[in-house]
């Protein structure tokens, strides 16, 4: 028994040694990112990662190996974005927000419509009041969280305001997770006015750099060992919008008016939280039907 366990100590030990071989591997042919002589010229949403600090540089690494040693989600994540990504994209740039905000939603969620154990939910992981403050509405039938157009425009006029505050997009994006009051007063304490130079929770330390690292690996997904063929990736169905102004008392049978199924029609629309519908007096909502996708 003691042999075998010698054996199965150095078998883990020689495999350990052999995946750091092949992830520096990786980096190290790559002039663009290199863990010794780190010289890769970044930046977020137009603004420089300082990457000849040292800090930085470890931070960055840290992230990077993380994610390319995370298959399984990288590989969803980067599947899940070209179903996702084509309706985030025309939101961000509608409100002026930089492209490279879509990769925040990614590590908040993985681009799915995640709950956390605090409460928040949806893509954009907004809480409740959060939520309500960005003009969603979040009832025990309707919550706009789930709704991925109206979530994104309210993480954007968060963004754009964030923005106005500090005058910087990471700072924005690091307000994302830590407030923009609890940055704020970071700053003052530490007498700072950037980013990199706050020394902040680990969460919210990471933050960032969590992003730059999706955004790195999914730009250029091939060059990090994650080769997708186009036909494996995740992809939006057609539907049509059905305008409702009345209620609906149950969704089972509205479903099958539409010629699909509850299953269906909650899949599209993970906004509608009930068996049924009610729609207060000149209020109405946008509901989407697919089109194809679910028949031969």
């Amino acid at each position: 028994m003691k042999k075998y366990m010698k054996k199965k100590i150095i078998v883990m030990g020689l495999a350990a040694v052999l995946a750091s071989f092949l992830i520096y591997g990786v980096l190290s042919n790559n002039s663009k990112f290199s863990p010794v002589g780190y010289n890769l010229s970044m930046d977020f949403a137009g603004e420089e990662v300082p990457t000849f600090m040292a800090d930085v540089q470890e931070r960055l690494d840290k992230e990077m190996i993380t994610n390319m040693n995370y298959h399984t989600n990288t590989t969803l994540v980067i599947k899940r974005a070209n179903k996702v990504f084509p309706i985030i994209e025309p939101i961000l740039a509608k409100y002026g927000v930089p492209d490279d905000f879509k990769y925040l939603a990614v590590i908040e969620s993985s681009l799915v419509n995640a709950v956390s154990p605090a409460g928040a939910r949806g893509v954009w992981q907004f809480m409740p009041s959060t939520a309500k403050e960005k003009g969603m509405e979040v009832s025990e039938q309707v919550d706009e969280r789930y709704h991925l157009e109206k979530s994104t425009e309210a993480a954007c006029k968060y963004l754009v305001a964030a923005k106005e505050k500090f005058g910087s997009w990471t700072l924005a994006a690091a307000s994302y997770n830590g407030g923009i009051a609890g940055i704020k007063s970071k700053m003052e304490e530490q007498q700072v006015d950037n980013y990199y130079d706050l020394l902040l929770t680990e969460e919210t330390s990471r933050y960032v750099f969590r992003i730059l690292a999706l955004k790195e690996i999914m730009k250029n997904s091939e060059k990090y060992g994650f080769s997708i063929p186009k036909e494996a990736l995740y992809y939006n169905i057609p539907t049509k919008k059905v305008v409702v102004d009345s209620t609906i008392t149950d969704l089972a049978s509205f479903a099958k008016t539409q010629g699909v199924n509850y299953k269906i029609l909650k899949i599209h629309n993970p906004w509608l939280r009930d068996k049924k519908l009610t729609v207060a007096s000149g209020k109405q909502y946008e509901i989407e039907i697919p089109t194809e996708g679910y028949s031969k």
